[in-house]
């Protein structure tokens, strides 16, 4: 006696040997699409820079967004708050963890109080 392949579940129909078939078709088509790239491109030399239209291509630390910039706007809404919060991160894995524990027993003598 064969085993059903179709799994009924209570959102559709689940059939592995389809998804395996689907699998192996998308293997397949990405397969093919590498197959017909151009086979004269060499890693390491000029092909593989970035095409700035004719400039030269700046130095990393000059085309960098610095964590400050990019979040400026974020951290001088919320300055007051920032301000309280970044001496009281250290970096120690466990000192997360207890205020974890903290926040997580303050809301729970709240809930069964209220």
């Amino acid at each position: 006696m064969a085993l059903p392949t179709v799994l009924s579940s209570g959102y559709g129909l689940w059939d592995p040997i389809l998804w395996v078939i689907a699998f192996i078709i998308g293997i397949v088509i990405a397969w093919m699409l590498w197959k017909s790239g151009v086979s004269s491109y060499k890693k390491g030399s000029e092909q593989g820079r970035p095409y700035l239209s004719g400039n030269a291509e700046p130095a990393k630390g000059e085309v960098h967004i610095r964590a400050s910039n990019l979040y400026w706007g974020f951290t001088e809404g919320i300055k007051g708050y920032y301000q309280r919060v970044v001496p009281l991160h250290t970096g120690i894995a466990t000192d997360y963890l207890l205020w974890i524990f903290w926040v997580t027993g303050i809301l729970l003598i709240i809930v069964m109080v209220v």
